[in-house]
């Protein structure tokens, strides 16, 4: 079995006066052959938190977070056996034509990732049980309907393996809680120029590329 936990920072908002308009929008995934020693990740720096700062069904966010605790689990996950590629988009770049189609464009940037995680050979060939899970940013289940099968399709074309695409929250689904850090430590890198975080796990980022150079 594998494990692309996938997750994205900044948002895909394209009015720049509008002061929480983020410059770049992240897509990370979190590859791993098996999710227990993530998900141990997880629950030891919930545990350490205080009791008045732990989170509603141990869930951790790490926006919300204080440094030692982003420290924490970033060096963690650093420690393991584990591989992270992401895609950045400076989002005035994007062509006009795709600013009015967030979704298709969600589906496009997230795709493109996908290819490369097999064409980079993250994921053996050889594997054929796959699970996709993605931190849900959508409430209509069309949309993640579509999601869904656009991402299927699109592997059992182009690589002939068949991937089950999940979406989930993280408190749901607790590996998807480090994905959200490190998503987290690498938007901070570029839409910051902050990358005292990013450096904690950079040992683990095998690609790290632009969506329009």
């Amino acid at each position: 079995m594998a494990y692309i936990f996938l997750d994205e920072s900044g948002d895909l908002g394209f009015d720049f006066k509008k002061k929480k308009t983020s410059k770049f929008f992240i897509v990370t995934c979190l590859f791993a052959e098996s999710k227990s020693p993530i998900e141990k990740i997880v629950n030891k720096t919930h545990s350490e938190l205080k009791r008045k700062h732990k989170r509603r069904f141990g869930v951790l966010h790490a926006v919300k977070e204080k440094p030692i605790t982003r420290q924490r689990l970033l060096k963690r996950l650093s420690e393991k056996d584990c591989f992270i590629m992401t895609i950045y988009l400076n989002k005035n770049k994007v062509y006009t034509r795709l600013r009015d189609e967030k979704q298709v464009l969600y589906n496009y940037v997230t795709n493109i990732l996908l290819d490369r995680v097999y064409t980079k050979r993250i994921i053996p060939i050889k594997k054929k049980n796959v699970d996709l899970i993605a931190s849900r940013r959508e409430t209509n289940k069309f949309l993640n309907e579509n999601f869904r099968s656009y991402l299927n399709n699109q592997a059992k074309n182009r690589h002939s393996i068949d991937i089950k695409v999940q979406i989930k929250t993280p408190s749901e689904e607790k590996a998807l809680q480090a994905v959200d850090f490190v998503s987290w430590a690498i938007f901070r890198k570029y839409e910051y120029t902050d990358d005292a975080f990013y450096n904690v796990i950079k040992n683990r980022i095998v690609e790290e590329n632009p969506l329009f150079p």
